[in-house]
């Protein structure tokens, strides 16, 4: 199987293969959502039905949920667990100091409401989403479908003040109507280019009226690890400061995935 993936499928199995060291038996997990948390919730699944581990796991969407519960991992809401020791997410982008831009699945305020219930969160990427400046990848917020042609409309006029290069927005579509988030709400990608004040912008985009949540994630991340094709992997530590190589055997985990 592994034969046939792509160089950036190889990047994001072993760039969540990695973050499974993170986890130990009796954890409370958070699972992100997206292709690159996808195979990191099939991989815990692998450790539950081979080694034995001890975990539950808390999705940040109800596909995640869905994908979980087919690979043997026990999930509860977050209610339910009350607070995580780990979260482990992908990311649309991350800048050198581990400030991400998150929602390109739709799924950011689950995701968001994990990862600040955790001990630690950890990120799982390729490397096409480090980047020195947040902003290329389109900034996601999560609106109230009431009005939301006059939030829109708001968060043009605010960010005429501040600093981006572009100012563009857009609903999100799922076919012909709204995309809707699992919470029942409409997404608005913000075509921003490059964002200067990323911790400035997200405190002001949320203090618009209809604004839900937006997906800079501004100090929650603790790790970054960045998964190549050949099998290298980066692991960005914020909190000690330091970016060390490894190298995952792809080969050992060759039937990993034979149902995909």
């Amino acid at each position: 199987m592994t034969g046939e993936l792509s160089p950036i499928d190889r990047a994001k199995f072993v760039a969540a293969k990695r973050a499974c060291d993170y986890v130990e038996s009796g954890m409370r997990i958070g699972l992100g959502t997206g292709s690159t948390a996808a195979w990191m919730v099939r991989c815990l699944g692998e450790m539950v039905r081979q080694d034995n581990l001890k975990i539950t796991g808390v999705p940040t969407s109800t596909r995640t949920a869905e994908l979980a519960q087919q690979v043997g991992i026990t999930v509860t809401s977050l209610d339910e667990a009350k607070w995580l020791d780990l979260t482990i997410d992908g990311a649309d982008e991350f800048d050198n100091d581990l400030n991400l831009i998150k929602g390109g699945g739709g799924a950011l305020l689950q995701e968001k409401i994990v990862a600040t219930a955790s001990d630690q969160m950890v990120v799982i990427a390729d490397v096409g989403k480090h980047v020195e400046h947040l902003g290329a990848f389109p900034l996601p917020i999560e609106v109230i479908p009431f009005g939301w042609q006059t939030t829109k409309a708001l968060v043009e006029e605010t960010l005429i003040g501040l600093d981006v290069l572009g100012r563009a927005t857009s609903l999100r579509l799922n076919g012909d109507a709204p995309f809707v988030t699992d919470e029942g709400n409409f997404i608005l990608d913000l075509h921003l280019n490059r964002i200067g004040n990323a911790r400035q912008l997200s405190m002001i985009i949320n203090q618009i009226p209809g604004v839900v949540e937006n997906g800079l994630f501004i100090d929650i991340c603790d790790a970054v690890i960045v998964g190549h094709g050949d099998g290298k992997v980066e692991v960005h530590d914020i909190n000690a400061g330091t970016v060390e190589e490894e190298r995952i055997d792809i080969a050992e985990n060759a039937n990993l995935f034979s149902d995909l």
